[in-house]
């Protein structure tokens, strides 16, 4: 725009001024500001000839030529009207010969469908990529620093998934109204890739200016957006890096972006974040323990701990088997920083396989009447193998069925929820018990509940944390125990770490209790010695509970 010779100006959907050529202001003067109506700049487009003609082109149709009418001394003037994503773009033509007015509106057009997303109108990824060198490239003076946004939609593929594509289309120009909404006379926005956008922002105060409009673009993002009558709520992560302090040229520039977009991410979505280094050490860190857990399984670093389920007053029924990493490097690993890890490379059904392996393997040194518990990740539900994996596990160790529980978190049930409850149906068949973990947390839907025979509900520790003296988590853990009992499902309380807390799960009839409190995690040596000696702790919670009543 700010190289063509061309009267150029573009109209967004509510008819006003959006950007247009320098020359443009030149002719028109004060009359060509942004947000400014159409007809202000061509008021001949309100006769009823070329506003017809104008509104067909508007509204859709093919490029049209309008003439306008001449002022006072001017030679013929044309329009040359023609459809964008967002509105309409008008080429302005005087005092040619009209083949070569033709062939000039023409190339404008192409130069504009070669640098503009077809779908938002917003410039294109090769446009980007060209201002931003730019914009590097002339850092200094007037322009001590460059910004750049990376923006980048929270949960925009479940809009795909569960409306359609169509849906998702409209709800990216429906996104793309919204940043440009945000933006100041003089910065850009790019649709830089599927649901990722960029805005490049010069000649401001940064970076209160940038993190000031990172904010703008995360406010304006919680408002839902409304498609086909439904509302869609998506949000907007954002990563924020300044050149030349981050980077020198555009791709140094994009990588910390992209860094900093990835710690928006990994802290929640729906934020923005700048780039600092410690954010590329922990990404390193990251890379790192991502080619360190390809290997972590054959090495022998992966290895399981069992912490005691027990049931009131002093009854050890089983373990749970916990996955743990030591790094050779790092130490022990969170399962928290590593599983995910796994989930997104795809490691998920060979570690899986290797859990529940060994986890039954180690339940047949232990008495038969104890069961062991393992924990399925969604992610071993998507292969569709998981029933013949299970199946023949059970088969080679030689454990009964009834003594493995698998626990699922109510997660495994959002994604393809009818193969997954026809898989946790076979499951059943076979004779396994089936838990739901984290019960309370994350989607709770009584729906899974009356779908499925679930044998044993676990509620989450976040509702037994503060048990003792909110009488809030005591009305939900004893609803939760009511309904369960009332369906004929087991309960268990997870987190169970003060005595207190342990009477009030005895005193309300819970089934089963685990816990610090109680037992914790094990290493495999150590099992045979807890069974034989009595779990102390629970029997006294149970005589004070006894006591209190």
């Amino acid at each position: 725009m700010a190289n063509t010779t061309e009267l150029l100006s573009f109209y967004d959907r509510d008819f006003c001024l959006t950007h247009y050529a320098a020359k443009l202001k030149g002719v028109y003067g004060g009359a060509v500001v942004p947000g400014a109506a159409v007809w202000e700049i061509y008021p001949s487009f309100l006769d009823a000839g070329c506003r017809d003609e104008f509104l067909r082109v508007f509204q859709g149709g093919s490029p049209a030529s309008i003439d306008l009418p001449p002022s006072s001394g001017e030679a013929p003037r044309s329009a040359f009207v023609f459809a964008t994503a967002n509105g309409v773009g008008i080429i302005e033509s005087r005092e040619r010969d009209g083949r070569s007015v033709v062939e000039e509106q023409e190339h404008v057009i192409l130069l504009h469908q070669a640098t503009h997303d077809v779908l938002t109108g917003l410039q294109n990824r090769r446009r980007f990529g060209d201002q931003l060198q730019q914009a590097m490239a002339a850092l200094g003076g007037s322009n001590p620093k460059a910004a750049l946004l990376q923006i980048d939609l929270d949960d925009f593929k479940a809009v795909n998934d569960t409306l359609g594509h169509g849906a998702g289309d409209t709800l990216l120009q429906l996104a793309a109204g919204r940043i440009c909404d945000a933006l100041q006379d003089g910065v850009s926005a790019y649709r830089y890739a599927g649901d990722e956008f960029a805005v490049i922002q010069l000649g401001k105060e940064q970076p209160a200016e940038a993190e000031r409009l990172a904010g703008s673009l995360v406010d304006a993002f919680k408002k839902p957006f409304v498609i086909n009558g439904i509302p869609v709520f998506v949000g907007s992560s954002i990563g924020i890096a300044f050149g030349p302090e981050h980077g020198t040229d555009g791709e140094q520039l994009m990588k910390a972006a992209d860094i900093a977009l990835y710690a928006a991410k990994t802290d929640g979505r729906g934020c923005a974040r700048t780039f600092n280094r410690s954010m590329l050490l922990l990404l390193e860190q990251r890379e790192n323990l991502r080619r360190s857990l390809r290997t972590a399984l054959e090495r022998g670093e992966l290895y399981l701990e069992y912490q005691p389920l027990i049931r009131p007053p002093s009854s050890v029924i089983g373990f749970e088997a916990l996955l743990r990493w030591r790094h050779p490097e790092f130490g022990t690993i969170p399962p928290n920083v590593f599983i995910p890890i796994a989930e997104a490379d795809g490691l998920m059904d060979e570690i899986g396989r290797w859990v529940l392996e060994e986890a039954c393997r180690q339940a047949l040194t232990w008495p038969s009447s104890l069961t062991v518990a393992v924990n399925l990740s969604p992610a071993q539900f998507l292969s569709g193998l998981l029933t013949d994996t299970v199946a023949q596990i059970i088969d080679a160790v030689g454990i009964e069925a009834d003594r493995l529980e698998l626990e699922i978190t109510e997660t495994v049930l959002l994604e393809k929820t009818v193969d997954n409850i026809d898989t946790l149906n076979t499951l059943n068949v076979l004779g396994i018990r089936i838990s739901l973990d984290d019960f309370g947390t994350y989607y709770s839907s009584l729906s899974y509940l009356k779908n499925f025979p679930f044998d044993t509900l676990k509620i989450d520790q976040y509702f037994i944390a503060d048990l003792e003296t909110d009488l809030k988590s005591q009305t939900i853990v004893r609803s939760i125990m009511n309904l369960a009992h009332g369906l004929g499902i087991n309960v268990t309380a997870e987190g169970v770490e003060t005595s207190a807390q342990a009477r009030w799960l005895i005193k309300e009839n819970c089934d089963c209790l685990q816990g610090n409190f109680l037992g914790k995690p094990l290493g495999a040596e150590a099992i045979s010695d807890f069974i034989k000696r009595s779990p102390l702790r629970v029997v006294r919670a149970m005589e004070e509970s006894n006591r209190a009543l």
